[in-house]
């Protein structure tokens, strides 16, 4: 039994299964609902911890730099790890997400994980270090491998590393 079936979550290895909670989350006009708000809103009141869809899972909420605006924007992601390492992507399928464009304009980012805030780096991965990481995510995680073979772009992988 998986970590996420043990925390009562369907295992997900399909992007398509419609319990995933980015497939649940459909505005009735054909686009995305903004659940952002309301998950940031319930993760500071309950130290990190959410209901629905994303209960009994980690969340971080990563706040970076605008790269066009300079204003500050938190999104809720869930964290991946290889090793001690933790990384975050995406499922966003037509193009790669603002804060992976705001992270190559400024690295300086601030991490909420569980009841603690600190600064740390984000950085893209490029090159051949990107080859290799992608590679190992795409051997290790399921999910991000069936994403992938659904998409044509690489998929957006951003390493955090705390500061100090």
């Amino acid at each position: 039994m998986s970590e996420i079936e043990a925390a009562g979550q369907p295992d997900i290895t399909d992007y398509n299964d419609p319990e995933a909670p980015w497939n649940q989350a459909w505005d009735g006009e054909g686009g995305i609902a903004d659940w952002n708000g309301d998950v940031i809103k319930e993760f500071r009141e309950n130290s990190g911890k959410v209901g629905g869809a994303y209960a009994g899972g980690d969340l971080i909420l990563l706040t970076t730099t605008g790269a066009k605006s300079g204003k500050q924007h938190t999104t809720p992601l869930g964290p991946l790890y290889r090793g001690e390492v933790m990384y975050v992507s995406s499922f966003i399928e037509d193009k790669y997400p603002a804060w992976w464009y705001n992270i190559k304009a400024n690295q300086q980012v601030t991490i909420e994980l569980r009841d603690e805030t600190y600064r740390a780096i984000g950085r893209v991965l490029e090159g051949a270090e990107y080859d290799e990481f992608a590679a190992w995510v795409l051997a290790n995680n399921p999910l991000l491998a069936d994403f992938q073979s659904k998409v044509d772009r690489p998929l957006p992988l951003v390493v955090l590393t705390r500061e100090g």
